[in-house]
């Protein structure tokens, strides 16, 4: 380790460690500036690494993950857990939630957890509902209902507008460097509708349903049974949309909170739900922009 990065991991620990003790005396819009700048520190570290996206190799930098936190005093059943992920990883697979449950880690000292803590931390004694949750992704952070709606309705006319004046030759054209094409993100938009859809139906037809994992990305390329024209999967997952929405209008408020069991995520509300699918698709606009910019 260079000389400037131990530099730079004894400041990110010194606006931690400063931001913790902030806390402690009720300084909290200082604190909350301190760990926006660790954050910001290590997303900019992390954009500025470029690691792989071959399967294979992916595979290797787990396990060098994992050999690192090994040797660290980072929780064992973490770094179990952590395995377990890699190798499922390794057979092509998405790992479930009885691989990788959800780590909670203490806010004050550190210490890790598997599952939502019973107990209190054993290194520090903090009460086990102040350990911060760290979910799959932050999609699943729950949205106003009202808001969740909004966005929801928003992003169809959004894509609309990226798409307009496009030739069909131009959004199935292939990107450089690789990727998809707009029309394959179309595609994948309309494939996480229709999961939408359907575990809209299936939480509010049954109690605590089993929700299953689907492998939405792996759709986005296959042409089969799919319409001649990009214009019109954009038409189908838009008239999926707004019959969505209107169910969603239709339903008690007390409904946004039905539970199933999603075997990826663990419980989940349809509120989680409709958060999830409204901030994923949020992630797609700058993708398809990007794209448009290179052929107009």
């Amino acid at each position: 380790m260079t000389v400037r990065r131990a530099e730079w991991g004894d400041s990110l620990v010194h606006l931690l460690a400063l931001a913790s003790r902030l806390e402690g005396e009720g300084q909290y819009n200082i604190a909350k500036l301190l760990r926006g700048a660790a954050d910001a520190m290590a997303r900019r570290a992390a954009y500025q690494l470029k690691l792989p996206s071959d399967t294979a190799k992916l595979s290797g930098e787990i396990e060098r993950a994992v050999a690192v936190l090994s040797t660290l005093e980072v929780g064992a059943d973490l770094v179990s857990a952590l395995k377990r992920g890699g190798a499922a990883m390794a057979q092509g697979r998405l790992p479930l939630i009885n691989e990788t449950p959800h780590a909670y880690v203490c806010r004050t000292c550190g210490h890790t957890a598997l599952g939502e803590p019973a107990a209190k931390c054993p290194t520090c004694g903090a009460w086990p509902a102040t350990f911060q949750q760290f979910l799959p992704v932050y999609w699943l952070d729950d949205l106003e209902p009202f808001a969740a709606l909004e966005t929801l309705r928003q992003t169809p006319a959004e894509v609309a507008a990226l798409l307009d004046g496009l030739s069909e030759n131009a959004l199935t054209r292939q990107p450089k460097g690789g990727g998809w094409s707009i029309r394959e993100v179309v595609s994948h938009l309309r494939d996480a509708q229709g999961v939408l859809s359907a575990r809209l139906d299936l939480m509010l037809q049954e109690e605590n349903p089993r929700l299953t994992s689907q492998a939405v990305f792996e759709w986005a390329t296959r042409e089969e049974a799919r319409p001649p024209t990009t214009q019109e999967i954009f038409d189908t997952y838009s008239v999926s949309r707004c019959e969505t929405i209107d169910r969603l209008e239709s339903i008690p408020l007390k409904d946004w909170w039905r539970i199933g069991q999603h075997e990826e995520f663990g419980p989940v509300t349809l509120r989680q739900q409709a958060s999830y699918f409204a901030a994923h698709e949020s992630t797609h606009l700058p993708q398809i922009e990007s794209l448009r910019r290179q052929f107009v």
